[in-house]
């Protein structure tokens, strides 16, 4: 049977949430996503129905989405769909997850700045010709290189 893999576009509704399982770590939190048209009467933009989703992302994606989401930002979430029906508290519930594969800010919204994750390798050192690229708080989110003072070099002489 095939699963069937979606990819969502929405703003992160709820405060990520971390646990450390037995399986592993995993990170959940709500997804909206609203349609929108166009309303040629009234010349604006209108708001249709918000469907909620549940993001499950587990492994090194929840401990990435734990500390990059926050409420509100716009999301890209591809992953398989799970529909689910129970009954709780005599109550019927339906209730739409997304076993998430990828998360991503969307970039046609705002702008975000990627910081690699560090995997541990034990006696690995970056490369010395790499910049090291660091957020300026002063500089209001714009990275700036960061240049050792050694490794500054005099303009070559042109002639």
């Amino acid at each position: 049977m095939s699963e069937t893999t979606v990819t969502v576009v929405g703003n992160v509704a709820t405060t990520p949430v971390y646990r450390e399982l037995p399986k592993g770590p995993v990170a959940r939190f709500r997804l909206a996503a609203t349609a929108r048209r166009f309303d040629r009467v009234r010349n604006e933009w209108v708001d249709g129905h918000t469907n909620f989703f549940t993001v499950w992302a587990w492994g090194a994606l929840g401990t990435n989405v734990q500390g990059s989401l926050s409420i509100g930002e716009p999301v890209l979430v591809q992953g398989r769909l799970r529909v689910r029906d129970e009954e709780r508290g005599g109550q019927h519930w339906t209730s739409a997850d997304i076993q998430a594969s990828a998360v991503g800010h969307d970039l046609s919204r705002g702008t975000t700045a990627f910081r690699r994750a560090r995997q541990g390798r034990p006696g690995h050192q970056p490369d010395g010709d790499e910049p090291s690229f660091e957020i300026d708080p002063q500089a209001e989110g714009e990275p700036t290189e960061q240049v050792e003072q050694s490794e500054q070099r005099e303009p070559a002489a042109v002639g």
